[in-house]
C-alpha cells in the first residue's frame, strides 16, 4: 500500500509543487520521503550512538546476542513467499500481446498515474516504461509529488487535454475520482485502476493491484508466528478509512481471530511519517504489554523499527510490515522486522500496459474475454499477488527485483 498503499502506504505532506511528471530517469524520491529518511536515519544513529557509548559491559553483550537469536528465530518461523502471481499474470501478457498482433498501435498514448512520488513507485514506473517499449507505444509515468488529491486531479486533467488513450490510476479519493472516471469513459478513454480497487459505480474497467484483505491476512499470520500465538499488537498506519487499509486492517484481524494475539490499538499518522514515528514510540512507551507493532504504509515499518531499536526492544517486540522502502529491508536484515507483506507494482505498470492497449484498441469485453480466466472470485480484480519477505528469503527476493532492473 503505497498500500494502500498501499497498500498501500506512501504518503507526504505540502510543498510549494502542485505535481511531479517522471521519467524514466527521474528520481522518484520527492521532500517528503527525503524528510522521512533524514529522520528515520536520524533515530538509528542515535540507537546506534547510545549502543557503541554502552557501558553495560558483556552483560550487554550477552543479552544483545540473546536479543538477536530469538528474532531470528521468530523470521524463521514465519513462512516467505515472493512468488505473487507472476505464473498467471505472464499468460495474461501473452494473450493480450498476441491478441493485439497486426492492430495499429502507433497512435496510441497511455499513462500510469500512481497516488504519490515515493521509491515505493519506482518498480512500478520500471514495469510500465517497459511495457509500453515492448508494445511499442507511447506513454508516460506521473506522480503527484505530495500525493494530494488536487494534484493528482490535475494531473488527470492535463493528460485529458493531451489526447491520453487511456489511463491507469492509484485513486488517492475513491468518490472524487468518479467524475473523471466518467468523464474518460464518455470520451472513449477508458481507465484501469491500480493499487487501490474502486467501487463498480465508479466506472474502472478493472482491478489490477494487490487484494488488500489477503495482503492483511498474510501479516496477520506472520505476527502470529513472530509472536507465538500471544501478544498485544497496536496497528500504524496512515489512514484509517481508506479502502486498502480498511481491508488490510480485517485481513490482518481476521487471522489472528483464535488466537491470544490481540489488537489493542490502531494508530493513524494521517500519511505523516514524522506522526508515525511519534505514535510508534508513544504505543511502546505507554503500554508495557505491546510485543507487537503492524505497520501498514510504506513508512509505518522503518518508523516502527526505528522506535523499537531506539527502545532497545530489538526481539522483545515484534515488527511486521507492508512494502519494500530500503530501509524496511535494511530492518529485515538487522531483525528488527520479522517480515515485510510485498506488493508487486512492477506487475501493475507491465501488465497495466497491456491492459490499457487491448481496452483502447480492442474493447473493454474482447479485453475482459481474455482475462476472465484469472480474476478472482469477484469478477473484477486481476491480482498482482502477494509476497512474504523474511530475512531467509530477503537475498532472493532482491535477486527477483535486480533482474528485472529495480534498484
Amino acid at each position: 500500500m503505497p498500500s494502500p498503499t498501499g497498500s498501500h502506504g506512501r504518503r507526504p505532506g505540502p510543498s510549494s509543487s502542485t505535481s511531479a511528471t517522471f521519467s524514466a530517469s527521474a528520481p522518484t524520491s520527492r521532500h517528503r520521503r527525503t524528510r522521512r529518511v533524514a529522520l528515520v536515519a536520524a533515530a538509528v544513529a542515535v540507537a546506534l550512538s547510545a549502543a557503541s557509548c554502552s557501558k553495560q559491559g558483556a552483560g550487554a553483550a550477552v543479552n544483545a546476542g540473546a536479543t538477536a537469536g530469538s528474532s531470528s528465530s521468530a523470521a524463521s518461523a514465519i513462512k516467505g513467499d515472493i512468488a505473487f502471481n507472476d505464473a498467471n499474470l505472464a499468460k495474461v501478457d501473452a494473450a493480450l500481446k498476441n491478441a493485439l498482433k497486426g492492430k495499429d498501435l502507433s497512435k496510441l498514448n497511455l499513462d500510469m498515474v500512481v497516488n504519490v512520488a515515493v521509491d515505493y513507485w519506482n518498480a512500478g514506473k520500471v514495469g510500465f516504461n517497459k511495457g509500453l517499449k515492448d508494445l511499442g507505444v507511447k506513454g508516460q509515468y506521473l506522480a503527484p509529488a505530495n500525493g494530494r488529491l488536487d494534484q493528482q486531479l490535475s494531473l488527470i486533467q492535463t493528460i485529458r487535454g493531451q489526447g491520453v488513450s487511456a489511463f491507469e490510476v492509484s485513486a488517492i479519493d475513491p468518490t472524487a475520482i468518479k467524475a473523471p472516471i466518467s468523464s474518460a469513459n464518455a470520451a472513449g478513454v477508458p481507465v484501469l485502476a491500480i493499487d487501490s480497487p474502486l467501487p463498480p459505480q465508479d466506472g474502472a474497467a478493472l482491478y489490477l493491484g494487490t487484494p488488500n484483505y489477503q495482503a492483511g491476512y498474510k501479516a496477520g499470520e506472520a505476527m502470529k508466528a513472530a509472536l507465538g500465538g500471544k501478544g498485544q499488537v497496536v496497528v500504524l498506519v496512515g489512514s484509517l478509512t481508506t479502502s486498502n487499509a480498511v481491508q488490510r486492517i480485517q485481513g490482518f484481524q481476521d487471522a489472528l481471530k483464535g488466537s491470544q494475539v490481540k489488537v489493542v490499538n490502531k494508530l493513524s499518522d494521517n500519511m505523516d511519517s514524522s506522526k508515525a514515528l511519534s505514535n510508534a514510540e508513544t504505543a511502546i512507551q505507554t503500554d508495557a504489554s505491546v510485543n507487537g507493532l503492524y505497520g501498514v504504509y510504506s513508512y509505518d515499518g522503518p518508523a516502527a523499527a526505528t522506535a523499537v531499536q531506539s527502545a532497545g526492544k530489538t526481539g522483545a517486540i515484534k515488527v511486521i510490515s507492508d512494502d519494500t522502502d530500503s530501509q524496511t529491508l535494511q530492518f529485515i536484515k538487522s531483525g528488527v522486522i520479522q517480515a515485510t507483506v510485498v506488493q508487486e507494482p512492477y506487475q501493475q505498470g507491465y501488465t497495466g500496459a497491456c491492459l490499457l492497449a487491448a481496452l483502447k484498441v480492442l474493447g473493454k469485453q474482447a479485453t475482459l474475454d481474455l482475462v476472465k480466466p484469472y480474476l478472482e472470485s469477484d469478477g473484477s480484480t486481476l491480482s498482482s499477488g502477494v509476497g512474504v519477505v523474511t530475512g531467509d528469503n530477503l537475498a532472493q527476493y532482491q535477486s527477483k527485483q535486480s533482474a528485472l532492473g529495480i534498484g
